[in-house]
C-alpha cells in the first residue's frame, strides 16, 4: 500500500503479521515494530529475509522511505533526516499505529534518531543497529584497511570523495564485501529496488554536516543499541558516541565481536533473542501504562 504522506508524496508500506492473534478466550494484542531500512537508495526487502521470523511475536511493518525503493520521489530538497523522521510519524498517525518498537538500521537508524529527536513521546522503544551519529571517515577507512585491502580503502575513499556512478562499482566489490563476517544473501540484490541518485544526493550532502547527537538527549523511551566490532560503514566507535548521548537510564547498548553491519545478520543466535526481549519489555511498559 501507499500513504500519502503530504507534499504531494505516497511512501510504499507493506504489514506482515496480525496486531491481534487468537487466544483462549479473547484476542491477544501484540507488538508493531516498525522497520526503517537502510541506504539510502534502496527499499525495504532485505527486512523481509533477516527479520521476517519476528512475525511469530509481533506485527511488522516495513516502510520505503520517502524517494526510496517503491515509494514516491518527491522533491530532492525534502530529502532530509528531519523530513524522513517526520514522515515515519505521519505513517504512524494514517495508520493509527501507538507507540510502535522502531527498528533503524544503518541510514534507516540515523532516520530513527532524528524522529526521536523531534518526536520523543511517540515510539514504545527504539532499536538503532549498526548505524552513526555524524560523519567520520577515519574511523571508516581504519576498518576498511584491518578487515580488507588496500583496494577497499582505495575504493571506499574514492567513494567518499566523490559518490556517484563512476565510484559505486568498485565501492560494492572492493569495500562493501567486508562489511559482513557471516551473513550471506545471494539473491538479496537481485530483489533489491534502488533509487541510486538518493544515496548519491545524501552522501554528497546532509551526510557531510549531520550531527544527531544532540538530539539523543530528548529521547523518553528505551533506546536498544547494537554494534559490530568490525563493522566499516558504521564503526563499533560511533555506537558509543551515540550510547553517550542517550539517557544513561534508557540505554541498552550490545557489541558484538566477530561482527560486521547488522548484528542479526551476522549474529542472529545471539543478537536476535535481544531484540526479541527488547520488544516484549517495551510493549509490556506500554500495556501497563494504559491499563
Amino acid at each position: 500500500m501507499r500513504i500519502d504522506v503530504g507534499d504531494g508524496v505516497r511512501v510504499f508500506v507493506d504489514v506482515d503479521g496480525p496486531e491481534y492473534a487468537v487466544g483462549v478466550p479473547l484476542m491477544v494484542g501484540r507488538p508493531t515494530v516498525l522497520l526503517l531500512h537502510g541506504g539510502p537508495g534502496m527499499d525495504h526487502s532485505p527486512f523481509k529475509s533477516e527479520l521476517a521470523e519476528l512475525t511469530d511475536m509481533a506485527q511488522l511493518v516495513y516502510i520505503d522511505h520517502r524517494g526510496n525503493g517503491r515509494s514516491d520521489r518527491g522533491d530532492p530538497a525534502l530529502h532530509t533526516l528531519d523530513q524522513w523522521g517526520d514522515d515515519i510519524r505521519t505513517v504512524c498517525n494514517v495508520l493509527g499505529m501507538e507507540r510502535p518498537v522502531v527498528l533503524g538500521q544503518s541510514f534507516g537508524g540515523m532516520v530513527a534518531q532524528a524522529y526521536l529527536a523531534r518526536h520523543p513521546d511517540h515510539p514504545a522503544g527504539v532499536v538503532l543497529s549498526s548505524t552513526s551519529a555524524r560523519k567520520n571517515i577515519p574511523r571508516n577507512l581504519a576498518v576498511f584497511e584491518r578487515l580488507g585491502s588496500a583496494a577497499a580503502v582505495d575504493a571506499a575513499t574514492a567513494f567518499y570523495a566523490d559518490p556517484g556512478p563512476d565510484t559505486l562499482p568498485a565501492f560494492v566489490a572492493d569495500a562493501m564485501s567486508t562489511y559482513n563476517r557471516h551473513f550471506s544473501d545471494p539473491d538479496g540484490t537481485d530483489r533489491t529496488v534502488f533509487q541510486l541518485e538518493v544515496l548519491y544526493d545524501f552522501f554528497r550532502g546532509e551526510y557531510q554536516t549531520m550531527d544527531l547527537l544532540p538530539g539523543l538527549a530528548r529521547a523518553q523511551s528505551p533506546v536498544l543499541v547494537l554494534g559490530g566490532e568490525d563493522d566499516p560503514t558504521t564503526p563499533i566507535e560511533d555506537q558509543e558516541d551515540i550510547v553517550a548521548a542517550l539517557p544513561a537510564h534508557l540505554v541498552e547498548f550490545h557489541r558484538f565481536a566477530d561482527c560486521g553491519h547488522g548484528a542479526y545478520r551476522d549474529q542472529p543466535a545471539t543478537a536476535m533473542p535481544i531484540i526479541r526481549d527488547f520488544i516484549t519489555r517495551c510493549f509490556e511498559a506500554t500495556q501497563e501504562a494504559d491499563s
